[in-house]
């Protein structure tokens, strides 16, 4: 029996493959839980528009990374915060720190604060390079610049 999965299902394809499965399978356990729709020619031609259409979104949203990573790259923060007598910072800085940051500073919002790494911990001023993956292919590093507050 051929079906369309409607959701990805471990060790049997992910969502929109068809696949070719068992007749007691598919009509006892597949559909009834609303994992995947017995392949008719109607369901085929819906599948077959869908991954067009993600094909595409996924088009578009990797132009898009590739646009706001070459904005990102440009970009160059700068943040004061409060040092001890030693010169060290008080506490330390985080990713979550430098997409805020690059929020007011820049007004970027398709950076999220978890796709932000930073290599070693920001104890102390001083320039730093973190990087921002955007996607699993598209990543951009830019400059965070550490100033002592007066």
């Amino acid at each position: 029996m051929k079906v369309i999965l409607l959701q990805d299902i471990k060790k049997l394809g992910k969502k929109g493959d068809i696949i070719e499965t068992a007749e007691g399978y598919g009509r006892n356990y597949l559909i009834p839980r609303g994992m995947a729709e017995e392949a008719t020619s109607r369901n085929l031609n819906q599948a077959k528009q869908d991954m067009q259409v993600a094909k595409h979104r996924a088009a578009q949203a990797h132009d898009e990374a590739v646009v706001l990573a070459a904005q990102l790259e440009k970009v160059t923060l700068h943040m004061k915060v409060k040092v001890g007598a030693n010169g060290k910072l008080f506490g330390s800085i985080a990713s979550k720190d430098v997409a805020d940051a690059l929020l007011t500073q820049t007004g970027m919002e398709g950076v999220d604060r978890r796709k932000i790494e930073i290599p070693e911990t920001i104890k102390s001023p001083g320039v730093y390079t973190a990087t921002a993956k955007l996607l699993p292919d598209v990543s951009a590093k830019f400059k965070v610049v550490v100033e002592t507050e007066e």
